[in-house]
């Protein structure tokens, strides 16, 4: 069977978890790139963020200062989330919807036995064909994207960590 007839034969529901693939993936990959070349310019990003926090460092408190800088480094990895919640969604939400397709494909192979009985098995056959394919194809969206997330939230916190780790001397040198 080829790739479009697999799709075509699990109908609307796999072509929205087409769409959603396609769409998840380009996010990962716009993440991964943003991440790297983050993790390139580090030195420069938390210069960036302490010469931000510097200035005001004189009227502050030692109190305050640690919330300065815990405050600056959030709002940075926060602007490096972009697109995760995304990536999030699709995870979750594709095996959900290969499961709408098998409970539809099951309900219309069902229909099927109550109006003809099993006088024509292709007809049952096509239901659970259809119900099957949505499943294995939501799985096939969700599993890669439930790892993207897990691994690129993995990186934002060691980044966190590393901007961190730089802003210090940055700061203990004011």
């Amino acid at each position: 069977m080829r790739l479009l007839d697999f799709i075509n034969a699990g109908g609307s529901i796999t072509w929205i978890l087409v769409g959603m693939n396609i769409l998840g993936i380009s996010i990962i990959f716009w993440r991964i790139f943003v991440m790297r070349d983050f993790k390139k310019k580090l030195d420069v990003e938390a210069k960036i963020v302490a010469n931000d926090i510097s200035s005001q460092f004189k009227t502050k408190t030692l109190l305050s200062h640690l919330e300065l800088v815990k405050d600056a480094i959030s709002r940075r990895v926060h602007e490096l989330e972009l697109g995760m919640t995304s990536i999030k969604v699709i995870a979750t939400t594709a095996p959900l919807l290969g499961l709408l397709g098998t409970v539809i494909g099951i309900y219309e192979a069902f229909q099927v036995i109550s109006a003809t009985g099993l006088d024509d098995p292709g007809k049952f056959a096509a239901g659970i064909s259809y119900a099957l394919i949505t499943t294995i194809v939501g799985l096939i969206v969700a599993i890669p994207h439930y790892i993207a997330h897990n691994y690129l939230s993995g990186e934002l916190d060691s980044l966190e960590l590393q901007l961190e780790k730089h802003i210090g001397p940055l700061i203990q040198g004011e």
